[in-house]
């Protein structure tokens, strides 16, 4: 057992102090979640000694950070969700997946064309992107949001921590000098069964205990509703809804398509960011899912401006995790972490899980738990025998999707669109990562051992 010193520990008492009176404010006494953040974030500052000048500055610093990635793909993304609603789009999409599945598969439906979907995008962006399906399946198929919205987000979680080309896989597998073939092949043994155990069966052991409201505003906004006239073709609405994700494939791979640094280089990644797709995308769904439905010029304003309201308390919920989670970082709680991570003196692939899980639960953020960890890591894996660095970085992903929480913009993210409570959200969602996290590691080391 590493000895730990008086401040490191008073910093992770601290920490864990803030994060349950952070929830009993929000669940119990109802506090307005974004002003509880605020406020418990200051409050652990000034306890844990940061100077008062830096505050403010690091609770603004954070949450910038996180809505100036976020605020614009929930923006574009819910745009692109109230095209395909209001042209039927997401009828045509949601009746193929029923008809292909079956209404009792759903769960499994979901699964897939998450693990699919998301590979190239952000777990934000894919979530945006698919959450207008997902409630017309829900309520076509009359399939409670949690049975069938938890094995969406399992799938996009999956393929965002552990799935190489995707962005944040991506980090801790350059880090650690992996393969990239060979990462994204031990990923999908890992990954596929991982996200079947957290997403459908976990989805079906959980969804009878949790009651959601009949009323959900975002359900309102984003599910298909109008069948009065002709729904739009398949290939043509499944074309609007991936062009995103094919433009962001495209730009991960921009130096197999053109010299690094060339002017087309810096193109194709342009176009290939993940708010660049997806202006595209939303543009290009104002033409296809617009224009040639018959809609007006008025009447696509009227769709793109209406379906922002619902999202303001989202947008604002996430930067104050975000917010929340910078705090975290500056007032030492990351630094504790790793100094009882490393005194612990565990195995390697233990260490990197263990490592990220804990940067995970302090900064809510996995991609940087996912470059910390890796970071952590890496220089000792090089000096050391036997070590199989793809399976590194998958044991290093695996941890940094544990236990999502209120520092989290996910949590929030998927609280609001399913309109859950806080302790729903926890049973549900929270548990789902860790689950993920913990079938990460265990399907991670039986490849370790036969390696």
């Amino acid at each position: 057992m590493p000895v730990i010193d008086p401040h490191s520990m008073f910093l992770l008492i601290a920490a864990l102090v803030s994060v349950i009176g952070l929830i009993v404010l929000v669940a119990v006494v109802k506090l307005n979640p974004v002003i509880t953040l605020f406020v418990t974030a200051l409050s652990l500052a000034v306890v844990t000694g940061m100077p008062m000048t830096q505050v403010i500055r690091s609770f603004e610093t954070g949450m910038g950070g996180v809505l100036g990635h976020i605020a614009i793909i929930v923006a574009l993304g819910t745009m692109l969700g109230k095209m395909m609603a209001e042209s039927g789009a997401s009828d045509r999409i949601a009746y193929t997946l029923i008809r292909a599945f079956g209404e009792k598969n759903v769960p499994w439906a979901m699964v897939v064309i998450a693990l699919i979907v998301g590979l190239p995008a952000f777990f934000e962006v894919g979530f945006v992107l698919l959450v207008p399906i997902l409630f017309t399946v829900a309520r076509r198929t009359n399939t409670s949001l949690v049975l069938a919205g938890m094995p969406m987000v399992a799938g996009l979680s999956v393929v965002h921590g552990l799935v190489p080309p995707h962005p944040a896989a991506m980090l801790a597998v350059t880090a650690f000098g992996a393969n990239v073939g060979r990462t994204i092949f031990y990923a999908l043994i890992v990954g596929v069964p991982t996200a079947i155990i957290a997403g459908p069966l976990y989805a079906k052991l959980i969804a009878p205990h949790i009651e959601l409201p009949e009323e959900n505003p975002m359900a309102d906004q984003l599910s298909g509703h109008d069948e009065s006239h002709k729904l739009p073709g398949f290939w043509l609405s499944v074309l609007t809804i991936v062009l995103p994700v094919i433009l962001m494939l495209v730009g991960s791979w921009a130096d197999v398509f053109s010299p690094p640094g060339s002017t087309v280089n810096n193109a194709i990644r342009l176009v290939g960011n993940d708010d660049m797709a997806l202006l595209i995308g939303a543009l290009f769904s104002f033409i296809t899912l617009g224009t040639m439905r018959g809609f007006s010029r008025e009447m696509i304003l009227r769709f793109s401006t209406e379906c922002l309201a619902p999202t303001a308390a989202i947008t604002l919920l996430i930067g104050a995790g975000g917010g929340f989670g910078r705090v975290l970082q500056d007032c030492g709680v990351s630094n504790a972490i790793m100094t009882v991570a490393l005194g612990a003196h565990v195995p390697l692939l233990l260490l990197a899980w263990l490592l990220a899980a804990l940067i995970r639960l302090a900064t809510g953020s996995s991609t940087v738990a996912m470059t910390t960890a890796a970071g952590i890591v890496a220089p000792i894996a090089l000096h050391s025998a036997g070590m199989h660095p793809e399976l590194l970085a998958i044991a290093t992903g695996a941890g940094a999707l544990i236990f999502s929480h209120v520092n989290d913009g996910g949590f929030w993210l998927v609280k609001e669109y399913y309109n859950m409570s806080v302790g729903q959200t926890m049973k549900t969602w929270s548990v789902s990562e860790t689950i993920i996290a913990v079938m990460g590691l265990f399907f991670t080391a039986i490849l370790w051992h036969f390696a």
